[in-house]
């Protein structure tokens, strides 16, 4: 039995860090530890401003007031995405219009985006579901022809590489989640990245009642929220920071046994990367060209193998209860892809066992699916 690559033993690093957190406590100010992760962040993906805050979704809505979106304006999503992307945005008043994707490849579908620019559109929110990633030029060429910015959701993302791009360094902000069970996780958490001095400054006021406030304006004047990482959390997450290489190795590695052991089972097809792609391989994807393969996944999930449709049931955002309104035509792209796809949930816990049973199920109930 072909082992995993192991990872180190956290337990030590985690209380390196959390240990003078805890001691020093109770602390107002927070201590240090937030901006020593901020800067542990930035090293990291080589970017030059991180803010960290409470979530992912609170990175989202940060970065979208950064760049001034609010009532009336309009931001282009992907219908392949999921309501804590879209919340942030209608938070703010703004207005979600939903791209759809190419089955193809995953990534937008750039002449339909097109189509639905306006002269309310203010920004595009590509989401880098599973991990995988976009193609990182067409996005830059799409908003510099529309004079967009460019949010990426890459709360599942970190690690993956397209074209020798980070996947949430490509745009004006990038948005990371470290909620347990992402590569970097520390319970609950977030982060912005960007290069723009002026949107870190925005993100630093927003996510603390507008205070510290950016330079030449007053300390709360203006409305923003509490979205602060918890000194504790950030320490947990500096922990795993520190393992990061060996835990995208771990993820990449626990996808490709899954993926290579289902090669050749009839009706189901491993999705691999795009050319130039190096995938964090969050989640294994698989194209099930089976009948009704939506309830496949549902079925696998009811046996065990936990999935996005099948244990989360997760649908096209535009197909959502609160956003039909007023109705718009659907994304069929974005539909057929979650249709089709069985996106396996993982964790760095799961063993060469736990995958091995997950393939096992998978063979057998493949072969004994009927319409």
């Amino acid at each position: 039995m072909t082992s995993l690559p192991t990872v180190p033993d956290r337990a030590p690093l985690i209380a390196a860090h959390l240990t003078p957190v805890l001691e020093g406590m109770p602390d107002p100010g927070g201590g240090r530890t937030v901006a020593e992760l901020e800067h542990e962040i930035a090293a990291a993906l080589n970017i030059e401003h991180v803010v960290a805050v409470s979530s992912g979704t609170a990175a989202l809505q940060a970065a979208l007031s950064a760049l001034g979106v609010g009532p009336g304006d309009e931001v282009l999503v992907p219908a392949l995405s999921v309501v804590m992307t879209v919340a942030p945005l209608v938070a703010l008043g703004a207005r979600p219009v939903f791209v759809d994707s190419d089955p193809a490849g995953l990534d937008l579908d750039h002449d339909d985006a097109a189509r639905k620019v306006t002269s309310r559109t203010r920004a595009i929110m590509p989401v880098h579901l599973w991990g995988r990633m976009g193609d990182p030029v067409a996005l830059t060429a799409f908003a510099s022809a529309h004079g967009l910015a460019v949010i990426e959701d890459a709360a599942q993302a970190i690690g993956t590489v397209r074209d020798r791009r980070d996947a949430g360094t490509v745009g004006t902000v990038g948005c990371f989640s470290m909620k347990d069970g992402k590569v970097v996780w520390s319970g609950e958490g977030g982060f912005l990245v960007t290069r723009s001095p002026e949107v870190a400054e925005h993100a630093r006021a927003w996510r603390g009642h507008w205070q510290p406030p950016p330079k030449g304006q007053a300390p709360q004047s203006r409305l923003a929220t509490n979205s602060r990482l918890a000194a504790p959390l950030a320490a947990i997450a500096r922990a795993n920071l520190d393992l990061l290489d060996p835990l995208v190795e771990l993820r990449r590695a626990q996808t490709h046994r899954l993926l290579h052991a289902l090669g050749r089972t009839p009706g189901v097809r491993p999705l691999l990367p795009a050319p130039g792609e190096e995938w964090n391989g969050y989640a294994p994807l698989l194209r099930l060209d089976l009948p009704r393969p939506r309830a496949f996944a549902e079925h696998l999930a009811v046996r065990g193998v936990p999935n996005s449709t099948g244990t989360f049931r997760l649908v096209p955002c535009d197909l959502r209860p609160m956003f039909t309104d007023p109705p718009t035509a659907p994304c069929r792209g974005a539909a057929e892809i979650l249709d089709r796809t069985l996106a396996v949930v993982v964790t760095e816990a799961d063993t060469v066992a736990v995958l091995d049973h997950y393939t096992d199920v998978i063979t057998r109930e493949a072969a004994a699916w009927t319409a």
